[in-house]
């Protein structure tokens, strides 16, 4: 899941920046996403430690009796000095504009590789697969973290991986196997009664 609507301004890039909460509007969608995965057995929850992603978690933690375990394995990518940025003051800076036609290799500004942020969440869910075989594992991430992990388990090439939409308090549902994976749903923002 996408943690719900932060408190910043709409286009700005939150990225890894400190005491980013949820708004208001952002604390309703959380409720909505529990209210919609009420149907689904889930055995554990783990959350990217940055606040927004933990209260998305514990709202859901909180409707099961669960704790939530926080995991850097699905932690946002460090955007780096663009952390903070209004999303328009970054449209004329070629490394911007690099950094979207190229997520493979592009790197950031004294930031991340999105191509380790896949390689560090994928591994973390096989891990969560053997950990939990035949169980549903809720994990709270942010909308780059799930672009790269669906574009992992469709085959998609990570520079194209801007064509996949993860709206905030989205459910993205994928079945891991020992020899493979099908994702089941991708950026339901819907009602999830059944797999």
């Amino acid at each position: 899941m996408r943690h719900a609507v932060h408190d910043l301004a709409d286009g700005v890039l939150a990225g890894q920046t400190a005491g980013v909460h949820l708004s208001p509007h952002g604390e309703q969608q959380a409720q909505h996403l529990v209210d919609r995965l009420a149907a689904l057995p889930i055995a554990a929850i783990y959350s990217s430690p940055w606040e927004r992603t933990m209260q998305t978690a514990k709202v859901l933690a909180s409707s099961r009796s669960l704790l939530v375990q926080a995991s850097d394995s699905f932690a946002e990518i460090d955007f780096g000095e663009w952390s903070g940025k209004r999303f328009d003051e970054l449209d004329n800076d070629p490394r911007w504009q690099a950094w979207n036609s190229f997520r493979s290799s592009a790197p950031l500004p004294n930031g991340g590789l999105m191509l380790a942020v896949q390689l560090r969440a994928v591994a973390a869910l096989q891990s969560l697969c053997r950990q939990y075989p035949d169980q549903v594992v809720a994990i709270v991430s942010h909308a780059d973290v799930i672009k790269a992990v669906v574009a992992h388990y469709l085959g998609i090439h990570l520079d194209l991986f801007q064509r996949i939409e993860i709206s905030p308090a989205s459910a993205t549902i994928i079945s891991v196997y020992d020899r493979g994976a099908r994702v089941i749903r991708l950026n339901d923002t819907g009602e999830l009664y059944t797999l």
